[in-house]
Parts: structure tokens; sequence; C-alpha cells
């Protein structure tokens, strides 16, 4: 399984955008919430059936990610400028843990689930986890695990999807209240192990 840092300062390259990252414990969800400012970019669209073109990185937007306690995924909200989501790409992930400079990480089980407020559904990357319990990356129960939290993802966050959004949108609003607080984007010194300026 791969790791992926939330900043995604890897297959992304936002390693120069704010990255902000903390605990929240609220009614409507208990985990780690991550938001990216992007300050910079041309926009970058995917295209799909129902919604057509769909902005999912660029100048203006921010990245809400969330990793619920007690779940095996990492939903990224990818909002536009006027708080309007435009997609939700929701990973399946094994685990996750920090990096050196604090950063979180998670261990990404191939399966994904995306959706627009439009409508659309897919189940992508199906076929990466079938190939990687065929050979031997992955036990049964590993595989079995995935394919039970891809389904829980659909019918817990793709059966309503107007809840959905209003739901990101409360945590969204209580994470950028503790930005607006004070709390700064992450140091990426690792010599600060993860702890804010």
């Amino acid at each position: 399984m791969k790791k992926k840092r939330l900043d995604r300062n890897l297959k992304w390259g936002f390693q120069f955008f704010p990255y902000y990252q903390m605990r929240v414990d609220m009614e409507e969800f208990h985990g780690l919430a991550c938001l990216i400012r992007m300050t910079d970019g041309d926009i970058i669209h995917w295209t799909l059936p129902r919604a057509g073109r769909v902005p999912v990185a660029g100048s203006g937007m921010v990245w809400l990610e969330l990793i619920p306690d007690g779940q095996h995924r990492m939903i990224t909200a990818k909002y536009l400028p006027e708080k309007r989501v435009s997609l939700w790409y929701v990973d399946v992930m094994e685990s996750f843990e920090f990096d050196s400079d604090g950063v979180a990480v998670y261990e990404d089980k191939y399966l994904d689930v995306y959706f627009t407020p439009q409508g659309d559904v897919v189940t992508d990357d199906r076929d990466e986890l079938d190939a990687a319990f065929r050979s031997g990356e992955l036990t049964r129960a590993q595989y079995e695990a995935a394919l039970e939290e891809g389904e829980a993802i659909l019918k817990e966050l793709c059966t309503d999807i107007s809840a959905t959004e209003a739901w990101c949108g409360r945590i969204l609003a209580c994470v950028e209240e503790r930005i607006a607080g004070g709390l700064l984007p992450m140091e990426k010194d690792p010599a600060v192990l993860g702890m804010h300026r």
C-alpha cells in the first residue's frame, strides 16, 4: 500500500500552499481535519457525466480533508471559492500516522469513491484492489474490509448528497473558526516536529 501525505506535497505538488491540521471534536465529527488553501495555479478540471466540467484544484479553491475516528476513509471535499463543493473524493485507507514533521500520512487501500452534488457517483480502482489481493499484498481480511468500507461510504455519504454537503460545511466552518482564532499553517521544517509557528 502506498503512503500519502495529507499536505499532498508529492503527487499534487501543493507544498507551497498553506496547510492546516487539527483534531476536531464536535457533535457531527470527531477526528482529524486538514485544510489546504490553494493560493495559485490554473484550474484543473475533470469531466463527469452529470456535472460536466468539474474544477478539482486551482487558485482560490480549498480542500477539506477528514479522517473520522473509527473509520477507514479519508474524505476530501473540494471547495470552490464561493464555498460550494465541486467534488468529494474518498480514499479507503488502512491506517494513518504522522511523518517526522507532524504531517498526517495514510496508507491508501486502493479503492476510492468520488461523487458530485449533481449526482455522479463513481467507485474507482477496484481493479487495483483486486490485483493487490491476488498478489498477496493484502490479506483476505484486508480485502474484505476495503470492500465493506467502500459500501459504507456509498451508503453514508452518497445516499443524501445534500446532507453530506451540509455536514462538511459545518466542519469547514469549525476549521475556519480555529484558523481565524490564530492557528497558523503547519511549519514544514522537520525540526519543529509538527508544532505550529
